[in-house]
């Protein structure tokens, strides 16, 4: 028996175009070292290093393609356990121009982290969703993680608390 007519109709099947897949893990900069409060640009705590170290941990079976940080102390150092268990080098970005065309081309179908602060990183989901969703962080707030996926024209997010 042949099989010419099933291969012709296999032929004639057109496949849909993979949807493109962004994934971003947004989260805020672990406790920082608050002894002088003129330092603008201070380390993280013992506390605040553990908690950096905890990241890399929590994101260790994510394949990230990219870390990106605020050019701040307290991010990279937050950034950096993370950057380093993937290879990653961080790449800064500018706090007062979240989500830039730049920014949203380069990151278009990886799986990112971002690094932020109390008042930038629910900012920088907003701009992603294209919505006012979320207000700035309770000062106090090192654990949450911003999960924000775009599948085509959809967009979810989950947050998520990480002690």
């Amino acid at each position: 028996m042949s099989n010419g007519n099933a291969q012709t109709a296999n032929d004639s099947i057109t496949t849909a175009s993979p949807i493109e897949i962004t994934t971003y893990y947004l989260i805020r900069h672990a406790e920082k070292d608050r002894s002088n409060p003129n330092n603008s640009d201070p380390e993280l705590t013992k506390k605040g290093f553990f908690r950096a170290e905890n990241w890399a941990e929590v994101l260790a079976e994510v394949p990230l393609d990219a870390v990106y940080s605020t050019e701040y102390t307290r991010t990279l150092m937050t950034a950096s356990p993370t950057a380093k268990s993937k290879n990653l080098e961080i790449t800064t970005y500018n706090p007062n121009d979240l989500n830039n065309p730049f920014f949203q081309e380069a990151t278009k179908g990886k799986t990112v982290l971002v690094v932020g602060h109390s008042n930038t990183t629910p900012q920088f989901v907003n701009k992603i969703i294209g919505e006012e969703r979320y207000a700035s962080m309770d000062d106090t707030n090192n654990s949450s993680l911003f999960i924000v996926t775009k599948a085509g024209n959809q967009t979810s997010v989950q947050v998520l608390k990480i002690n």
